[in-house]
């Protein structure tokens, strides 16, 4: 084995420890067995909210805990296999290993520094295309479909809360939810305005189009939160639920829009089939976005006394450019990809990554 390659290997092996150390896994399985017991309580599910609680942390420390242990067993088999590469004369596969196992360190140890108020929470992500007309609602759209595809490829389910659909093509807004531990954690990162050049496909002279679409990301509430809205401050409006092009989706008046009063924020839901769902829906979006305006109120006052950090995300924060070169780059931290055509397949994870670092850098 080359002496680099041994530094490799203790470095991977000195990381993974560290983890380890601040994942807790005694803890961690002590917590394993206890959910375990809860979730084989025939008695559980007479509280149907507590139970999807209790199966989805469940959830969440069973992969965790298979996870780093999994990790674990690769980097001691690593000397094992050099050892073999050696004797065959080949390491390819061996490198390969070291390689794919450095990625996914990278990845775990990124997951660790996730340690904000609302961080282990699901997500809600708001899309709203910007200035650009047709073409931006046609890259909101596309954002859209990067951020589904990143969830599908990742296991992660996403439920779509509503979309308004522009005249000519792609969409005016959307609002879904992205379901698992630590969403909110990772695709906070996500939010602020992005930036598509290319050239225009709705421009007859092909010329040069920028166009903009901003993203918000939010925490999904708990029962804990305590965000209290009462009737009073509501004004709930039902319709028509309709697809692309105004085509119907719904024969009932089953969409519901939200307006609340106090701050003039409204949300709609049509994705549910009845009246109920979409409100139970909107008001759970309300929620969330309450409490972002409140968490940010509560920022705001902390800086103005000297206690808060520079942790402002500026607006515009990433460029995908299609035409005269291609580049994805982010504007806060530099990473940037030659292929934006796999970024907007969903392979935002290297972005992810170095927008959390970057996060940790700028809070010290």
């Amino acid at each position: 084995m080359q002496p680099e390659t041994a530094t490799r290997i203790a470095n991977l092996d000195s990381t993974l420890t560290t983890i380890e150390k601040v994942m807790d896994l005694g803890e961690l399985t002590a917590r394993s067995r206890e959910l375990e017991q809860q979730a084989g309580d025939p008695s559980l599910w007479d509280d149907p909210a507590h139970a999807q609680a209790v199966t989805t942390e469940l959830s969440g420390v069973q992969s965790r805990l298979k996870k780093v242990t999994s990790l674990r067993q690769r980097v001691d088999d690593l000397p094992v296999i050099y050892e073999l590469a050696e004797e065959e004369g080949d390491d390819s596969l061996a490198e390969e290993e070291l390689g794919a196992l450095e990625e996914a360190v990278s990845s775990l140890e990124v997951q660790t520094m996730l340690s904000g108020e609302y961080d282990a929470r699901e997500a809600v992500v708001n899309i709203r295309s910007g200035a650009g007309g047709v073409d931006a609602a046609d890259w909101a759209e596309m954002l859209m479909r990067m951020y589904t595809r990143w969830a599908e490829k990742n296991g992660y389910k996403v439920d779509i809360y509503d979309v308004s659909y522009a005249e000519e093509a792609g969409i005016k807004s959307a609002t879904f939810v992205v379901h698992g531990e630590y969403m909110y954690g990772q695709l906070s990162v996500e939010q602020g305005t992005h930036r598509l050049v290319r050239i225009s496909p709705f421009d007859n002279q092909a010329r040069r189009q920028t166009s903009f679409a901003e993203v918000e990301v939010l925490p999904v509430v708990e029962q804990t939160d305590h965000i209290d809205i009462p009737d009073a401050d509501i004004r709930v409006d039902v319709y028509r639920s309709s697809g692309p092009g105004g085509q119907s989706v719904n024969t009932t008046d089953s969409a519901v829009r939200i307006t609340h009063l106090p701050t003039g924020i409204v949300v709609t839901c049509q994705n549910e089939k009845s009246q109920i769902q979409n409100k139970a829906s909107a008001l759970r979006v309300l929620q969330s976005k309450l409490l972002e305006r409140k968490r940010q109120e509560e920022k705001a006052e902390l800086d103005a006394l000297g206690a808060g950090g520079n942790a402002s995300w500026g607006n515009q924060m990433r460029s995908y450019v299609l035409h005269p070169f291609k580049m994805v780059k982010d504007l806060r931290t530099n990473y940037e990809v030659g292929d934006p055509q796999k970024v907007l397949d969903g392979d935002i994870d290297g972005f992810l990554e170095s927008g959390i670092r970057w996060r940790m850098a700028e809070n010290k």
